[in-house]
């Protein structure tokens, strides 16, 4: 495995060949310079999210049980049915599992619609009016926080991300385990390890609603069999439950389960047929607001299911372009949105922080032998160079919940990872 390398030089949009154009074979791939959080299998083969290990403790928790039934319910059952109608109860309950973990996979293990970072920051529109500047300086250009978007009549706003530094599509959201923007980002699942998004959402309803059925499967004939004891031996249910207790375990464990996965379930497809992700929901409310995105039960259900998914923006397995971080493109004095402003994750209700130039430039000072850009007496930048606008205020300095982006990535079972 190779987990994604934070530094300068990693790749921008790496769609179609040229991808690999200019390398000539040499340096590194896409997935070895990643600068996400992300752990790659097989060459850039399969990607998954830093907390890929959750994998196999969801893994256990569907084998287990389904061992358990196979040896102690239904290998007693082959036995008690008339017709031979026992073995299907094995067989479907053994590729059921089987399934079920398929879809797993495919959900934790593809590219979920990540947006490839650029490797410099769009061009600015214009001067920052009220930046205060010197007789004989320019102007410092900032680019504008926001940018409305029409989406079916009703103005979208779209955000500028200053990790990926691209301004977001609508519907999508940087997660910050991860550390990459998602195209219609719906949440970070740590049960799969994985965000989900326009790629897998199709995926991971497929395998909450197919574990659903899995738990009712096994509640069931659980059930049937304890049934079958109770007629055969005439007795009351309670001697019969004594008698295999691998059955009521079962029975306690699928309903326990079926709570969560079924009501997960029933909340998705709510979403889907509003045309809503769970970031939308829990942030915009779209029941006080219009939703630019319904067009209707049927169409957005068949949105989900019957539409083609789209090819993934990025090209992990292949070479990352050598003109990247070569020569430096110019910014004259470019500054972030965030740049001189409190700095926090909004969206996610976070307090925000003050930006503090001095630690700051501290940091970048040790990346880079950048410490001669503090002034002697109040400690503010004398001026802002290219790599400083580029890659230290945006690669290595502070992302926009005012952390940085080098930092080990953070894990957090069951929050929202989106910002």
């Amino acid at each position: 495995s190779r987990r994604g390398i934070a530094g300068p030089g990693g790749p921008a949009a790496m769609n179609g060949p040229s991808a690999g154009a200019g390398s000539g074979g040499e340096g590194k791939l896409v997935y070895q310079a990643w600068k996400g959080n992300n752990v790659f299998f097989l060459q850039g083969r399969f990607i998954f999210g830093p907390d890929a290990r959750s994998l196999f403790v969801t893994m256990f928790l569907i084998i287990a049980p389904v061992t358990v039934f196979c040896v102690f319910v239904a290998k007693e059952l082959m036995n008690g049915f008339s017709y031979g109608l026992g073995l299907p109860v094995m067989v479907v309950a053994v590729v059921f599992t089987a399934y079920d973990l398929s879809l797993l996979f495919l959900t934790s293990g593809r590219d979920p619609g990540i947006i490839p970072r650029n490797a410099h920051p769009p061009e600015p529109e214009g001067f920052e009016g009220n930046a205060e500047v010197g007789a004989n300086q320019t102007p410092p250009l900032r680019l504008p926080r926001v940018k409305d978007v029409v989406v079916n009549g009703i103005t979208v706003k779209t955000k500028y991300c200053d990790t990926c530094m691209l301004y977001r599509p609508p519907r999508c959201s940087h997660c910050s385990i991860c550390n990459n923007c998602v195209e219609r980002f719906d949440h970070h699942c740590p049960w799969v390890g994985q965000c989900i998004g326009l790629r897998n959402y199709r995926f991971f309803y497929m395998f909450v609603f197919s574990t659903t059925l899995l738990c009712l499967y096994v509640f069931g004939f659980s059930w049937v069999y304890i049934i079958k004891i109770r007629d055969a031996e005439q007795i009351t249910i309670w001697k019969a439950m004594a008698k295999t207790p691998a059955s009521i375990a079962l029975v306690v464990y699928t309903f326990i389960a079926v709570w969560f996965v079924g009501g997960l379930s029933v909340f998705h497809l709510y979403l889907m047929s509003t045309n809503q992700t769970t970031y939308e929901n829990f942030r915009y409310r779209y029941d006080q607001r219009a939703n630019p995105y319904n067009r209707g039960v049927v169409e957005n259900i068949k949105e989900i299911f019957f539409t083609p998914i789209p090819a993934s923006r990025n090209d992990f397995g292949a070479r990352v372009p050598q003109e990247q971080g070569l020569r430096p493109r110019s910014t004259n004095g470019f500054m972030s949105p965030n740049m001189g402003r409190a700095v926090g994750d909004i969206e996610m209700g976070r307090k925000p922080v003050a930006w503090d130039e001095p630690r700051m430039a501290a940091e970048i000072g040790d990346l880079g032998g950048l410490g001669n850009l503090l002034e002697d007496k109040d400690g503010r930048f004398r001026n802002t160079s290219p790599d400083l606008s580029r890659d230290a205020l945006v690669v290595g300095g502070l992302d926009e919940q005012g952390s940085s982006v080098m930092n080990p990535p953070r894990t957090s079972w069951g929050v929202e990872a989106g910002r």
